[in-house]
C-alpha cells in the first residue's frame, strides 16, 4: 500500500503545481518549440524586408488615394489562404492521408486547386469591398476598377510565389518529420509579406490609365467570378468543400483587413510618415499577431481531429499548455522585432520616437495582441469544430484577419499610451 500511496501523492503534487506542468510540457514539446521558435524568428527578421519596402512606398501611398486600405488585406490574404492550406496539409500528414502525388483526385492536388481558385475570387472581392468601405468611411480613393486591378494583379503574382513555397514546405515537412502546424503559418505569412508588397507596388502603376484600366479591371472581375463558380460546383469533392467553406469566411476576413487599413489610413501623414520606423514595424507586427494565433489554431485543429483536445467553452489543460507556448513565442518575437527594427532604423537613418518609447510601444502592443490571438485562436478552432466544420478551413482566416484589425488597434492603443498618437 505504501508505494501506490506515495505515487498518488506525487501525482497530486504534480497536478496541483501548474508551473511544473508547464515546464514538463515544454520539455516534452522541446522539438516543436525549437521549430516554432526558429520559424517565428525567421519570420520576424524577414518581415523587416517588407517593412523597408512599405517605408519605401510612401511616395506611391501619397500618389494613389486609398492605397493603404489594400495593404493589410493584400498581405493578410496570402496568409489566410496559404496558411490554411498548410494547416490542412499538416492535418493530413498527422492523420496519414498525405502523399506526394500529381493525381488530380489526391489530397495535395485538390488543396492546391482550391487555393488557386480562392486566390482569384478573393482578390477581386478585395478590390470591390475596399473601394466600397473606403467610400462609406469618407476616405479619398481611386476608382473601383483601379482597386480591382491592383488587388488581382498583385495577388496573383505574389500568390504564385507563396503557393510554390507552401507546397515545397509541406513536402519537406512530410519527408523530414517537421511539425507543419508550428512552422507553416509563420514562414508562409513572412513569405507573403515579403513578396506581396513589391508586387502590389508594381500593380499600382496600372492605376489611372484611360480605357485600359477599366477594361483590364472588368476582365479580372469576370475571371474571378468564373473561378468561384468552378470551385463552388467542382466535381472534386475536397476542392468543392474547401471553396464552399472558405470563401464566406474569407469575405469576413477581407472586411476585417480592410477595416485595419482604414484605421491606419487617417494616421499615415501625422504619425507613420513622421516616424518611418513605425512603418517598418507594421508588416512584422501584423504578421506576428496572426502567425502566433495561427500556430495555436493549427495545433488545436489537428488535436481536435485526433481527439486530443476537447472542444469545450473552458479550455482544458492540453489547450492551455499549447497557449503557454504561444505566449512565450510572443514575448520573444516582439522583443526581436523591436530591437531589430531600431537597429535597421539607425542604419537607414529614419526617425523613431525614442529608443525606450519605441520598445515600449512594440512590446505593449505585441503582448496585448498575443493574448487576443490566443483567445481568438482557441475559440475559433473549437467553435467551428463543434458546428461540424473543418477548423483548418476557418481558423486561419479568422485568426489572421481578426488579428490584423485587433493588432492595429493594439498598436494604436500603445501609440496613445506612450504619447505618440
Amino acid at each position: 500500500m505504501g508505494t501506490p500511496a506515495r505515487a498518488a501523492r506525487g501525482t497530486t503534487r504534480a497536478v496541483s503545481d501548474p508551473a511544473r506542468q508547464v515546464v514538463d510540457y515544454w520539455s516534452s514539446e522541446r522539438v516543436t518549440m525549437k521549430q516554432g521558435f526558429i520559424a517565428v524568428c525567421i519570420a520576424s527578421l524577414t518581415s523587416l524586408i517588407a517593412g523597408v519596402t512599405l517605408a519605401g512606398m510612401s511616395g506611391r501611398i501619397d500618389a494613389v488615394d486609398g492605397l493603404f486600405i489594400l495593404i493589410p488585406v493584400s498581405i493578410g490574404m496570402r496568409g489566410n489562404i496559404f496558411g490554411a492550406l498548410a494547416a490542412r496539409l499538416g492535418t493530413s500528414i498527422h492523420s496519414g492521408l498525405f502523399e506526394v502525388s500529381r493525381d488530380r483526385n489526391g489530397m495535395l492536388y485538390q488543396n492546391v486547386y482550391a487555393a488557386a481558385l480562392l486566390t482569384m475570387g478573393t482578390s477581386a472581392t478585395m478590390g470591390v469591398l475596399g473601394r466600397a468601405i473606403g467610400g462609406l468611411l469618407g476616405l479619398d480613393t481611386v476608382s473601383v476598377w483601379d482597386f480591382i486591378l491592383i488587388a488581382v494583379v498583385g495577388g496573383l503574382l505574389s500568390s504564385a510565389v507563396v503557393l510554390a513555397v507552401t507546397v515545397r514546405l509541406s513536402i519537406t515537412s512530410y519527408e523530414r518529420g517537421w511539425d507543419l502546424d508550428s512552422v507553416g503559418s509563420p514562414l508562409i505569412t513572412a513569405m507573403g509579406d515579403v513578396v506581396t508588397l513589391p508586387f502590389l507596388l508594381l500593380a499600382s502603376y496600372l492605376v489611372g490609365i484611360r480605357f485600359l484600366t477599366p477594361i483590364l479591371g472588368g476582365i479580372a472581375l469576370a475571371v474571378a467570378i468564373v473561378a468561384l463558380v468552378r470551385g463552388w460546383t467542382s466535381v472534386r469533392l475536397v476542392s468543392k468543400r474547401i471553396v464552399r467553406e472558405s470563401f464566406p469566411v474569407l469575405c469576413i476576413a477581407i472586411l476585417l483587413d480592410i477595416l485595419a487599413g482604414a484605421v491606419v489610413e487617417p494616421r499615415v501623414d501625422e504619425v507613420f510618415l513622421v516616424f518611418p520606423a513605425l512603418l517598418i514595424v507594421v508588416p512584422g507586427f501584423l504578421e506576428n499577431t496572426g502567425a502566433l494565433g495561427s500556430i495555436l489554431a493549427a495545433r488545436l485543429g489537428s488535436k481536435l481531429h485526433l481527439g486530443a483536445v476537447t472542444p469545450s467553452a473552458r479550455p482544458d489543460a492540453a489547450a492551455l499548455l499549447d497557449g503557454s507556448i504561444v505566449l512565450v513565442l510572443g514575448l520573444t518575437v516582439y522583443t526581436i522585432t523591436a530591437v531589430a527594427t531600431l537597429l535597421l532604423a539607425e542604419l537607414l537613418g529614419v526617425n523613431y520616437p525614442g529608443v525606450l518609447r519605441f520598445i515600449g510601444i512594440t512590446l505593449l502592443g505585441g503582448l496585448m495582441a498575443t493574448f487576443l490571438a490566443a483567445f481568438i485562436g482557441y475559440y475559433a478552432a473549437t467553435t467551428t469544430y463543434r458546428f461540424g466544420l473543418d477548423p483548418d478551413n476557418h481558423t486561419i482566416p479568422l485568426v489572421t484577419s481578426g488579428m490584423d484589425l485587433l493588432g492595429v488597434i493594439c498598436l494604436v492603443i500603445a501609440l496613445v499610451v506612450f504619447g505618440v498618437a
